[in-house]
Formats: structure tokens, C-alpha cells, sequence
């Protein structure tokens, strides 16, 4: 029942509003392309900008609620036309590099963001776009994008369903930052340093340096900053950068610590914890706790403000910054006895995991809205 139209059959398009730089910063609000990119449908509530404009340019370039929004261009051509709905009932104009499209027959504003944000869509628009260093995307190529429109009694259930699922995944993006948060407030809570317990890194751990001898274990593994341990050749998508012959490499067993010195400012440090053996470059500096620390007190540690500001003050190096091993152990550490110790490592990792499960969640919902955005549309 789906019927095919020209974009032009429902907006009349216009490129926006190019004001000069000393009218911003006060007047009427002003959509520029970051508003269309945000994701979010745009309100008056969420504009940053705004404009100086006479009374002529504001009914020629005047959004109103349930009008579209066009990215008109951009560096790369998979974001030239990219669309987004106004609604509020405040007016805005809209700037240069936007192209406003003006309700001119009857549909549900949700409906079209939806559909002009599918595969199916975007296929349609992107060849419109030209260009040599940017993209453009104009009036007469959105005019000649056909697409299938759905009854209007469908455009508003498509967009309920749409729009509901959305406020779930903002929802679950929310829990997830809060869960980050609390994790760092007991991060920062347990590792500030308190006089009555404070120790020094270097003496609860031990460097180790025992190397692949005959080549024996062809795991190559790499230290990432946000993934910790890692397959080499996953980090480096498939390539394996090991060298063939690796009896020079570095032995690592599960809970023990490896670090880049010349990263380790941006958290390039990690204990393996989901492999048994592996071994790293020779650059790596290696280390474990000793029997009477938990290794997941120390990995936390890693992970505090108190932890990187000490760094700071030992990098060493004028063009590359280091952390030597003699640098990371003279870092003072909060050392409460091993059972306290195991207590916040347990209570961390929980959280840690919790985090997963719902980030896990998250990802989820956001391939079941792109499954439904490839499906729903024709």
C-alpha cells in the first residue's frame, strides 16, 4: 500500500541563512549542521547558537515545528543529506550550510526522520551529493530523491514504535553513565591516599622479564587503552606486526601486569585476566603483585585520578614521554590489609561486569533499531 513520491511532493526546500560573524551570540536561535548531527531530535531547548536577524530574514528563513532539516555539506559524502526534524513551537532560523525543508503536504514528522535515516534512504540521497574536497547536496538533488511513504495511520505507528525504542536506548545510556560514575566515586573514595596506610607501588610488586625461548607460545598479545589485553592481530585489524622469530618477547600468566612506558599516560596498562599464557614485545614492562597483595586491588589503583596525576610528575623524555618501572614504583598507594583489599577488588569487579552486561544491553538495542530501520522501509 506504500506509495512512491518525490521528496518535493511533501517539502518545499530552501538553503539557509549565511548571518555575519559579529550577529551571533544573541536574538533568535540558530539550527547549525552540528544540531542536525547530535542524534537528538532538535527543540529550542537544545540549539547552543544564536543570531541577530531582522524581521525579513526571520520569515524567510523561520523553522517551524515539523519542518526538516538537511546537512547541505560536509567532509565526507556518508553525511552529506543527513536529516532531522524541528519540533517545538518557538521559532529558529536555520543556518548556511542547512537546507530547511518546508511542510507542504500532510505526514508525521517522526516518520520521515526515521525513514530518511534508513539504508534504503540514504542509498537514495548520498548519490545526490558532489564535490571534490566537500560534499555538497542541494535543492535539486533532494528534489529528485523518490522513496515509498506509508498511509499516514502507519506513519504514526512506525514512529511510535521508532520513537519509543529510542527513549529505551537513551534510558540505557543513562544507567550506564550513572553505573561509570558510581564506579569512580568509589575508585577515587578508596584509593585517596590516607597517611595511616600508605605504602609505595614497588613494594608490593616484582618486575619479571622471562623471555619465549624457542619460539614456544605464538600468542602475541598487545596492551590497549580501553581494552586491556588484546590479540595483536586483533588490534592491528588481522596484521600480525610480531616479528617471525619472538624468543625475545615477554612471558605474561594470568594476573600478571604489562604497561607501554610511552603510553601508559593515555591507560595503556593492564592485568590478563582471560588468557592462562600469551607473550608481549620486548618494549613492554612487565610486573606482578606480591602473595600478600590482590592483583584486582592494584588493577583498580590504575585506574584512579591519584594514579595518573603521579604519573605526570614522572614521565621522562623530550620527544617521547616515559614511565620507567623505578618511576611506577616510587607511586604512593593506600595499602589496607588483604582482606580489605579483596573486599573493594570484589565490589569493583562486580560493578565492572555490571557495566558490561548492560553496555552488552545497549549494543543490542541499538542493532535491533538498526534491523527495524533496514526493515521497515522500502
Amino acid at each position: 500500500e506504500w506509495e512512491e513520491h518525490y521528496l518535493s511532493d511533501y517539502l518545499d526546500f530552501k538553503n539557509g541563512l549565511n548571518p555575519k560573524p559579529d550577529k551571533f551570540g544573541k536574538g533568535i536561535k540558530f539550527i547549525s549542521v552540528m544540531d542536525i548531527l547530535n542524534n537528538a531530535i532538535i527543540t529550542n531547548d537544545c540549539i547552543r547558537a544564536s543570531v541577530d536577524v531582522s524581521e525579513e530574514e526571520l520569515q524567510n528563513f523561520c523553522v517551524e515545528n515539523g519542518d526538516m532539516l538537511f546537512q547541505r555539506s560536509s567532509e565526507t559524502l556518508e553525511d552529506v543529506g543527513r536529516a532531522n526534524v524541528y519540533m517545538d513551537d518557538k521559532p529558529a532560523v536555520f543556518g548556511g550550510f542547512v537546507i530547511r525543508g518546508k511542510k507542504k503536504a500532510e505526514y508525521n514528522p517522526l516518520f520521515f526522520r526515521y525513514l530518511l535515516a534508513s539504508p534504503f534512504a540514504r542509498k537514495k540521497i548520498i548519490p545526490m551529493g558532489a564535490g571534490a574536497q566537500h560534499f555538497n547536496i542541494g535543492q535539486e538533488g533532494l528534489n529528485r530523491v523518490k522513496l515509498h511513504f506509508a498511509s499516514l495511520d502507519e506513519q504514526k505507528k512506525i514512529a511510535k514504535i521508532l520513537s519509543l525504542l529510542d527513549e529505551r536506548i537513551a534510558t540505557q545510556s543513562k544507567i550506564i553513565e550513572d553505573l561509570k560514575r558510581l564506579k569512580s566515586a568509589i575508585i577515587e573514595i578508596e584509593y585517596t591516599p590516607n597517611a595511616k596506610t600508605t605504602s609505595h607501588i614497588g613494594d608490593v610488586i616484582e618486575q619479571i622479564s622471562k623471555r619465549n625461548k624457542n619460539n614456544a607460545i605464538q600468542n602475541v598479545l598487545s596492551v590497549s587503552n580501553r581494552q586491556g589485553f588484546i590479540k595483536q592481530s586483533d588490534q592491528f585489524e588481522n596484521r600480525n606486526v610480531a616479528s617471525e622469530d619472538t624468543s625475545n618477547y615477554k612471558i605474561v600468566e594470568k594476573n600478571d601486569f604489562a604497561f607501554n612506558p610511552a603510553r601508559i599516560n593515555v591507560g595503556s596498562i593492564a592485568r590478563l585476566t582471560t588468557l592462562e599464557k600469551g607473550i608481549v614485545s620486548p618494549m613492554y614492562i612487565c610486573f606482578r603483585t606480591q602473595e600478600n597483595v590482590a592483583p584486582e586491588y592494584i588493577d583498580f589503583f590504575f585506574e584512579s585520578k591519584h594514579f595518573y596525576c603521579e604519573i605526570q610528575k614522572r614521565l621522562e623524555g623530550s620527544v617521547r614521554q616515559c614511565l620507567s618501572f623505578e618511576g611506577l614504583c616510587n607511586i604512593p598507594i593506600s595499602l589496607p590489609s588483604l582482606e580489605m583489599q579483596q573486599r573493594i577488588g570484589k565490589r569493583l569487579l562486580t560493578l565492572g561486569q555490571k557495566i558490561k552486561t548492560e553496555t552488552d544491553l545497549l549494543e543490542l538495542l541499538n542493532k535491533q533499531k538498526q534491523y527495524l530501520l533496514r526493515q521497515m522501509f522500502i
